[in-house]
């Protein structure tokens, strides 16, 4: 029997492998002998449907579903469960797989760009729709042919932020500045102390880390080394491993927060599990600063661009950051050539500073 418990899920889940084929899915029962049950049934539904030569149908909503939670436990587990419900919620989710037109994608399409969703949100939903589709057909299921339309994405200048925009963010995340509605004597409630506290450690290692945030707000102290000064960072998104080197302010920040008891991971949520998603507060310090067009995200352009500008190559910024292609670091090219173009200009002067001299007779002195 494979009958198995995944990360937090009280759920049994069902999982095998039939024919070199990969089977999961979540039995929705507590109880271990009704799983052990759905899945002998399950298997011998896929042994008949094998021997009769017929597939079996899945609806679209099925399908999905079946899909998003085979990424249980990634680092997109919860993004991909936001763009299911939009996947439902305008495809029409009771039809089987074999029975979705390209048409119907391509209303998905046109409905969100109605609702003035951003194209990269499109490509992502588009994304949940493809996979699932995939997914299906490899587990044996009756699938239709689609075509899935195009999304032509804006290119916008890289966003970065200047030194004084990162002052006035940290001005604007700082603890101990002055905030509207603050208790007697400046007091506040200890959890909300802990949050402002959190968001600004995190912004400052953002900043000089460049990671991902998933990387960082999830990050556990067995990952951390104060005294090597080291941070053993594992990128879920692109399945690899870096050991970064903290800056004196990371040091500090990491430093100060361990001093204060730790838990198993650096920043918690109230449940005392990893903090997740919560971006509110940072949100909301970016609109207090005045800056523009700035994301989360910012922040590992940010780092990136620094790194650049300061000397370091492309190639070595991929490493930094951990891209798995060397197109995504490219985006970065236009500040190394701007770096390289300057050294040549400074090169073809100092040669013909050396021509000037070599022409320049020796001025005579009296005597």
């Amino acid at each position: 029997m494979s009958i198995i418990k995944r990360g937090n899920s009280k759920c049994w889940y069902i999982q095998f492998q039939l024919n070199g084929r990969t089977y999961i899915k979540s039995s929705r029962t507590t109880v271990k002998k009704l799983a052990e049950q759905m899945e002998s049934e399950w298997r011998a539904k896929l042994h008949s449907q094998e021997f009769m030569g017929k597939k079996q149908r899945i609806t679209l909503r099925a399908a999905v579903d079946q899909f998003v939670q085979s990424k249980n436990g990634t680092a997109n587990h919860y993004g991909l469960i936001g763009y299911a419900k939009q996947v439902n919620r305008l495809l029409p989710s009771n039809k089987f797989l074999d029975e979705l037109t390209s048409h119907d994608i391509e209303r998905f399409k046109q409905a969100r760009l109605s609702e003035g969703v951003q194209p990269q949100t499109i490509k992502h939903g588009l994304h949940v729709v493809r996979a699932a589709w995939k997914f299906a057909k490899k587990l044996g299921f009756q699938v239709g042919d689609l075509e899935f339309p195009q999304i032509k994405l804006p290119r916008y200048p890289l966003r970065y932020l200047a030194d004084d925009e990162e002052r006035r963010l940290l001005d604007e995340l700082d603890p101990n500045r002055e905030w509207k509605g603050r208790g007697p004597d400046g007091k506040r409630r200890e959890h909300i102390e802990r949050m402002i506290q959190d968001a600004y450690d995190l912004v400052i290692l953002l900043l000089d880390t460049g990671a991902r945030y998933s990387e960082i707000a999830n990050i556990e102290w067995s990952k951390i080394n104060l005294a090597d000064r080291t941070i053993n960072l594992w990128r879920p998104k692109v399945q690899n491993e870096a050991v970064l080197y903290m800056t004196d302010r990371v040091r500090d920040v990491l430093v100060r927060r361990a001093s204060a008891g730790k838990q198993k991971y650096v920043f918690v949520n109230k449940a005392g599990g990893p903090r997740g998603y919560s971006c509110q507060s940072i949100r909301r310090a970016i609109v207090r600063a005045g800056i523009r067009d700035c994301s989360i995200h910012t922040f590992r352009h940010t780092h990136a661009s620094r790194l650049i500008q300061n000397g370091m190559s492309v190639y070595e910024v991929r490493e930094i950051l951990g891209h798995s292609d060397i197109k995504t670091t490219m985006r970065y090219a236009h500040l190394e050539q701007k770096q390289v173009t300057s050294k040549a200009r400074d090169v073809i002067n100092r040669l013909n500073q050396k021509a000037i001299e070599a022409t320049t007779p020796p001025v005579a002195t009296a005597g």
